[in-house]
């Protein structure tokens, strides 16, 4: 069975599958003929269930993404898209022109403006990145607004996990932090998107698997574009 198929399809066949994913949640182990395809799957999702099952977005409603950009980011602005809503992105200069080739109605450039001191409010918005305090985002929601926390700096994370379950109880405002769960159904539903042209993967580098060392280290700088590609060949894998 060719990687990409399996990658696509999901088919888990044990427990150490999904382990072996988890541990790798920014890279794809693709053969050399599928990275488009293999990079899909966890960031995909991960943007997928943020919106959908957990951000509940609705056709018409306006939608602030938070870290663009990255892995889920360029996949949250398309899916997002797909669903018919009006998408705001938070990204760097360098991102803007990608986060409007990807379909996003408004772009919004962190070193230019900050959405905090906008007068404008969202029914959705999804920290794909967040480095901001829940107050912050909750304060640009809507009255009956959800914040969904996906990732970002380990403070507002946390904060997040501690406070948004009390503070959805009090308020008409919702709030969460979730991990993945990466399943087939999720997948097939994502596979549907890409046939149909509505999602595509940003692919920021390719590097053959010796050089993982090196991916990592580009990585860790924090200004990847889309998704980060280790490529193992089908003789050695190296």
């Amino acid at each position: 069975m060719r990687w990409p198929n399996w990658w696509f399809c999901g088919k888990w066949d044990s427990a150490a599958n999904e382990s072996f994913l988890s541990g790798f949640r920014r890279f794809a182990f693709v053969d050399q003929e599928g990275p488009d395809a293999a990079a899909v799957p966890i960031a995909a999702i991960t943007a997928l269930q943020g919106l959908r099952d957990h951000g509940r977005i609705q056709p018409g409603q306006k939608v602030l993404l938070d870290g663009a950009s990255g892995g889920v980011g360029t996949f949250a602005i398309q899916i997002a898209k797909s669903f018919g809503a009006e998408v705001t992105a938070v990204c760097s200069t360098r991102n803007v022109d990608t986060a409007r080739s990807l379909g996003a109605d408004h772009v919004l450039d962190y070193t230019q403006e900050d959405f905090r001191k906008s007068a404008q409010h969202y029914d959705l918005i999804v920290g794909v990145n967040a480095h901001h305090s829940i107050f912050d985002y909750l304060r640009a929601l809507r009255p009956d607004g959800t914040y969904v926390a996906v990732g970002g700096g380990l403070p507002q994370i946390f904060q997040t996990m501690l406070l948004a379950p009390f503070l959805s109880r009090i308020g008409n405002k919702k709030a969460c932090f979730f991990v993945a769960n990466i399943n087939h159904k999720d997948l097939v539903f994502l596979k549907e998107l890409i046939e149909a042209g509505k999602v595509v993967s940003v692919i920021d580098r390719r590097y053959p698997l010796s050089q993982a060392a090196d991916a990592i280290r580009y990585l860790e700088k924090g200004h990847a574009q889309g998704k980060i590609v280790l490529t193992v060949s089908p003789n050695n894998g190296a």
